[in-house]
């Protein structure tokens, strides 16, 4: 679990950290609207800044953050690899016969790209600040206003909660039934596709048994201790929002104006 860093909390002791979560999140998602601006590479550019300085103020190590860029590998790849076949505009920038690669596919699939990175930089310095508790409570209340419309708020929250939870402890079982597997002479990479094929099953059928084994202990413990879904509930932790909260969320208004400014311009 090394590897992955997307939903795992680390105990720090910075600004970041004691931030209130409703305001980290209603900042990530103003941030995350942001990235979708036509604003060009200067955007992009002051977008960085933002996140690379929140990442600093937060006193994570960049190293650990572009750590869960390496789930994407894959899927980068395969943009670029669809888009060289796809996208046939711009200058040729390689020609091999009838087949040629214009300069398009790769711009496009840069933009694709740096939107990718930006996000799971913004969303891994949340998770990485924010302590799943918190996190859970600051989505209840920014759902709150939906309870009119019957949206159980509190429900949806807990569910967004476990899953960012889990999210490093099944990637650490997966990793562990590989090396268990490949320690039983199964061969995850060379072979034959029916041999690749088994091989996947082998990895995901305990995975998905360890997996609902995993959810029902923690129905468990959860009706042990008298949880009840739609049940009045009191807390012990009551959020309140402070000056540095509205700054924050001041700071995201006043990116969003400039990317809109430089979008228009």
């Amino acid at each position: 679990m090394g590897s992955f860093t997307l939903g795992k909390y680390l105990p720090l002791n910075s600004c970041i950290h004691k931030l209130d979560p409703r305001a980290k999140i209603i900042a990530m998602l103003i941030v995350l609207i942001a990235i979708f601006l036509p604003a060009g590479w200067l955007g992009y550019g002051l977008i960085a800044l933002c996140v690379v300085s929140l990442i600093f103020l937060a006193k994570l190590s960049l190293k650990f953050v572009l750590k869960a860029m390496k789930p994407m590998m894959f899927m980068m790849v395969f943009l670029l690899v669809v888009n060289i076949f796809v996208i046939k505009t711009g200058f040729v920038i390689i020609s091999l016969g009838s087949f040629a690669i214009y300069s398009d596919a790769f711009i496009q699939t840069l933009y694709i790209v740096v939107r990718l990175v930006l996000m799971i930089m913004i969303t891994t310095a949340l998770t990485a600040t924010t302590k799943p508790l918190d996190l859970t409570l600051g989505i209840e209340d920014l759902l709150k206003p939906f309870a009119r419309f019957k949206v159980p708020s509190h429900e949806i929250a807990m569910l967004i909660s476990i899953a960012l939870r889990f999210i490093p402890d099944l990637i650490e079982e997966t990793q562990r039934i590989m090396k268990a597997q490949t320690s039983r002479g199964v061969d995850l990479k060379e072979g034959k596709l029916k041999e690749k094929i088994m091989a996947i099953l082998s990895l995901i059928v305990p995975l998905f048994v360890s997996a609902f084994q995993r959810a029902e202990d923690l129905a468990n413990a959860m009706e042990a201790r008298g949880y009840a879904p739609g049940a009045a509930r009191t807390r012990y932790k009551v959020l309140k929002m402070e000056r540095n909260d509205y700054i924050l969320l001041a700071a995201s208004g006043v990116l969003v104006v400039a990317l809109i400014v430089l979008a228009i311009l």
